[in-house]
């Protein structure tokens, strides 16, 4: 596993890279006098720059996640506010790509133990992935039911649907569905397996629904928090 990690880490850094290098080279070289052609290069090199940039700071998190993975969260944590501030920050984004995100949510206060920051990641992740895979035109439905003891949390989307074999390596650190299309829209391959290891570390669940031709739906389950008797299920 460390050596397949390592050889796609190297394949993810060598091809922005590569594009760089060549980049830098026409613009010392054929493209040394040329206005026009400097700026589209330089707009490249930015592009390419950025990529690397989210998938280092995507490694580094992930390293980060995994190194405390079996140190459970102990803050309380409201779930109901954070999702709303989730939502608040991609709804710009959302609504630029013609797409609504709408809210199921209680308006009463839920409670989980866990770690804000690294929750908020989980969900920026989820609800940003249904708004760049969606279909045009459509809604991103973010719900929160409560079932016993656990608290779950679903982002649906429109979209093309994931075809059944794909679903169970969806988590997988590199792992793409269409590679082509995630590299479009600034995927670096590691979102999923950042929530997958977040979510374990707060003795939660990750289950992915797809249809295809019709969307997805990711739901998190984790432990409901009680309160009144400041009681969280191991």
């Amino acid at each position: 596993m460390r050596v397949d990690f390592v050889a796609n880490a190297g394949h993810e850094l060598r091809t922005p890279l590569a594009i760089l290098i060549g980049s830098i080279e026409t613009l010392q070289g054929p493209a040394a006098n040329d206005v026009e052609a400097q700026q589209r290069f330089l707009g490249m090199m930015h592009a390419q720059s950025s990529r690397m940039s989210r998938l280092i700071d995507d490694l580094l998190s992930l390293s980060q996640i995994e190194m405390n993975e079996h140190s459970r969260p102990s803050a309380k944590l409201e779930i109901t506010s954070l999702l709303r501030g989730v939502t608040d920050l991609i709804r710009p984004k959302a609504q630029d790509l013609g797409k609504t995100l709408v809210l199921d949510i209680p308006e009463k206060n839920i409670f989980v133990m866990g770690e804000k920051d690294q929750i908020f990641q989980v969900f920026t992740n989820l609800i940003d992935n249904a708004v760049k895979y969606s279909g045009n035109h459509t809604s991103v439905t973010i719900s929160i039911n409560v079932v016993g003891r656990e608290v779950l949390i679903s982002v649906t989307d429109q979209g093309d649907g994931i075809p059944k074999e794909h679903l169970a390596r969806l988590t997988e650190r590199f792992y793409r569905v269409d590679q082509n299309r995630s590299r479009d829209v600034g995927g670096t391959g590691l979102g999923l397996a950042i929530v997958k290891h977040i979510v374990s570390r707060h003795r939660g669940r990750l289950d992915i629904n797809s249809v295809v031709g019709k969307g997805s739906t990711f739901k998190v389950g984790l432990p409901f928090m009680d309160i009144e008797t400041a009681d969280c299920p191991n």
